[in-house]
C-alpha cells in the first residue's frame, strides 16, 4: 500500500507533517508573496551583483481555477492550493539556488498567452507548468514559445489533463517539453535541475532529453509479477460476441446524439425524467431495508446521513426497475450533469456498486464506450465486474492508480468473496454517498477500452499492490504495477480519453481471441 502522509512520502501537502517540504501559511506568503496572486502580481527581483552571472529565471506557472477551489472538481471543492504551492516554491528555492523562480497562476489559455507575451523580453528562460486542476489549458501556449518547458502533475488534482495533454505533446513531437509524474518532490527537483542544460548553452531539445533520462533513471524498477492464484473461467470468444449482440445499454442523459450501438451492443437513450420518475416510485420500505444493509456491511460510514443513504437506495431500486423495463443489463448515467442540473436528486454511485455486486452493470458519467467495455468484459469473464476509473501514474512507485467514486466489492463476481468497503461523500463536492472499495491485492488485472469507430481494443495489465486512502480526488484508488513499458503508458491518452475499465484476471489471451472474433485490433498501451 502506498505510504501515508508523514511516512517519508516526499509529497508537498502541508498535512504531511513528516515531509520536509511541508510549510505553514506564513511560509507560503513569504515564499510566493504577490507572485501567487495572478499574472500581474509577479514579484520583483533584487539587482544583480556587478560582475556576477545572473541566475537563469524560471517561471513556475500553476494551472488551476484559483487559490482555493470554489466548485466541484479534482482534488475537491474547498481545496486550498496555497500551502501546496508554497511547498513547491520553498522546496525548489532551497534545492535549486542556481535558478531564480517566479511563481504565478493561470486559469487557462488567455492568461497563459499573456504570460508568454510578457516574457518575450527574454528575462524568463523557461517554464515549469504545474497542472493543479485537470483541464486548464496552460501548457500548450507556453510550449509554443519554444522555450524549455517542464510539465508536472499535481497528482489527484491535475492528472486527467496532465495525461491527455502530455500524450498530445508527445504525439506532436514538441521538442522543448519534458515532463515529470511523481509524488516525490525529489523527482521534481531533479527534473528542474535539467534547466542547467540550457543555462550552460544547450538547446531546449537537449533539456527535454535530459528530463526524459532523469525520469527514467529515477523510476522505480519492476518488482515481482508473481500473483495470487486466480481461477479465471472465460466464455468462448464466439459466444461472447453473440451475447454482446443481444445486450442493451441504457444511457441516461439530456438531449444529444448517442450511438445506436457499440461493439454490437445496443444503446438506448433514456431521459433524466424517466429515471427520476423511477426513483420517486421506488418502494420506501424497501429503500430503508437496502440502506440498513449498506450500514451493516460497510466498514465505515462517514459524512453520509441515513436520509442520504435511503435516497441512494431509492436510486438503486429505480435504476434496477429501468433495467427490467427495458430488458437491459447495463445502465450509465450522466450523474454530474443530472445532479447539478436538478434532473436527478441522488447520486447513483451506491446503486452502481450494488448492481455490480449482482452481476449487472452501472457506469458513471454516461460514458457509453466504457459501459460497452464493461458489458463485453463481464460477459467474457462470466460475471466479473468492470471498474471504470480515472487513472493516475506515479513513476516514483511505478504505479498506475485507478481512481473513481464507485466500485464493486466483489471483484471476482457475485459468487466470489467480498472485500471491505466504506461509504463516504462523493469526493469532488463532498455531497451525496459514494463508495471506497478496498480491493484485494496480489492479483493480476486487465484494463481495457473498446473503440468501435476504429475497431480497436486498448489493453494493458497490472498487478494490484494495494489501495491509496488519500482524501483528494475520487474515493476508490486501486494501486497496481503495470506489466511492460511504463514510459509507453504515457503516450495514448489523447487518442482514448481518460477513462479506463479494469477487470480482475489475466485476460491477455481471451482479449486477443475476442478481438479475432470481432475482426478488431488489440492496441497494447504498455
Amino acid at each position: 500500500m502506498p505510504e501515508k502522509p508523514g511516512q517519508g512520502c516526499g509529497c508537498v501537502l502541508p498535512s504531511c507533517h513528516g515531509c520536509p517540504a511541508a510549510v505553514s501559511r506564513r511560509a507560503f506568503l513569504a515564499t510566493a508573496g504577490a507572485a501567487a496572486t495572478g499574472v500581474l502580481g509577479l514579484a520583483g527581483s533584487p539587482p544583480p551583483v556587478e560582475g556576477a552571472r545572473s541566475p537563469m529565471r524560471i517561471r513556475i506557472v500553476y494551472a488551476l481555477h484559483g487559490e482555493t477551489q470554489a466548485d466541484p472538481d479534482w482534488p475537491n471543492k474547498g481545496f486550498d492550493f496555497r500551502p501546496v504551492m508554497a511547498g513547491v516554491n520553498g522546496a525548489l528555492a532551497k534545492a535549486c539556488p542556481e535558478f531564480e523562480f517566479l511563481p504565478t497562476l493561470a486559469t487557462g489559455e488567455e492568461q497563459a498567452r499573456k504570460i508568454a507575451d510578457a516574457d518575450k523580453n527574454g528575462e524568463v528562460a523557461g517554464y515549469l507548468v504545474y497542472q493543479m486542476n485537470c483541464w486548464n489549458r496552460v501548457v500548450q501556449a507556453l510550449a509554443a514559445t519554444g522555450k524549455p518547458v517542464l510539465y508536472a502533475d499535481f497528482q489527484f488534482g491535475g492528472s486527467g489533463g496532465f495525461l491527455v495533454y502530455t500524450a498530445a505533446l508527445l504525439r506532436a513531437h514538441a521538442p522543448n517539453v519534458g515532463f515529470v509524474a511523481s509524488s516525490r518532490i525529489d523527482d521534481l527537483v531533479a527534473a528542474v535541475k535539467c534547466f542547467s542544460v540550457v543555462a550552460n548553452g544547450g538547446t531546449p531539445a537537449a533539456f527535454a532529453a535530459a528530463v526524459t533520462r532523469t525520469r527514467v533513471e529515477r523510476t522505480l524498477g519492476p518488482r515481482s509479477f508473481e500473483c495470487r492464484d486466480d481461477r479465471l473461467d472465460v466464455l468462448p470468444a464466439a459466444e461472447c460476441v453473440r451475447r454482446m449482440r443481444t445486450s442493451r445499454i441504457l444511457a441516461v442523459r439530456g438531449a444529444g446524439n448517442l450511438p445506436s450501438e457499440l461493439a454490437g451492443i445496443q444503446v438506448v437513450h433514456v431521459p433524466f425524467s424517466e429515471l427520476n420518475d423511477a426513483w420517486k416510485a421506488a418502494d420506501r420500505d424497501r429503500s430503508r431495508e437496502v440502506a440498513r444493509g449498506w450500514e451493516r456491511t460497510a466498514a465505515r460510514v462517514e459524512g453520509v446521513s441515513r436520509e442520504t443513504l435511503e435516497t441512494a437506495a431509492a436510486m438503486y431500486l429505480g435504476m434496477k426497475s429501468l433495467l427490467a423495463r427495458h430488458a437491459a443489463a447495463a445502465i450509465t448515467v450522466d450523474c454530474l450533469g443530472g445532479f447539478y442540473g436538478g434532473h436527478i436528486h441522488a447520486y447513483p454511485c451506491l446503486g452502481f456498486h450494488e448492481l455490480a455486486n449482482e452481476g449487472l452493470i452501472g457506469a458513471c458519467e454516461c460514458d457509453v464506450r466504457s459501459t460497452a467495455t464493461m458489458v463485453a468484459g463481464t460477459l467474457l469473464t462470466k460475471g466479473r465486474p468492470g471498474y471504470i476509473s480515472d487513472p493516475v501514474i506515479d513513476t516514483s512507485k511505478r504505479l498506475i492508480i485507478y481512481a473513481h467514486c464507485v466500485a464493486s466489492n466483489r471483484a471476482f463476481g457475485p459468487g466470489g468473496p467480498a472485500n471491505p468497503f466504506e461509504i463516504l461523500t462523493h469526493s469532488e463536492d463532498r455531497q451525496g454517498a459514494s463508495v471506497r472499495s478496498v480491493l484485494p491485492a496480489g492479483y493480476m488485472t486487465t484494463t481495457l477500452e473498446f473503440e468501435s469507430s476504429r475497431r480497436e481494443i486498448l489493453f494493458h495489465r497490472a498487478k494490484v499492490v494495494g489501495n491509496d486512502p488519500d482524501d483528494r480526488a475520487c474515493r476508490t484508488k486501486l494501486c497496481a504495477e503495470p506489466v511492460g513499458d511504463l514510459e509507453k503508458l504515457f503516450t495514448m491518452w489523447d487518442q482514448w480519453g481518460w477513462h479506463r475499465v479494469t477487470f480482475y484476471g489475466d485476460l491477455r489471451e481471451p482479449v486477443y481471441a475476442l478481438a479475432d472474433a470481432l475482426a478488431w485490433k488489440v492496441v497494447e498501451e504498455a
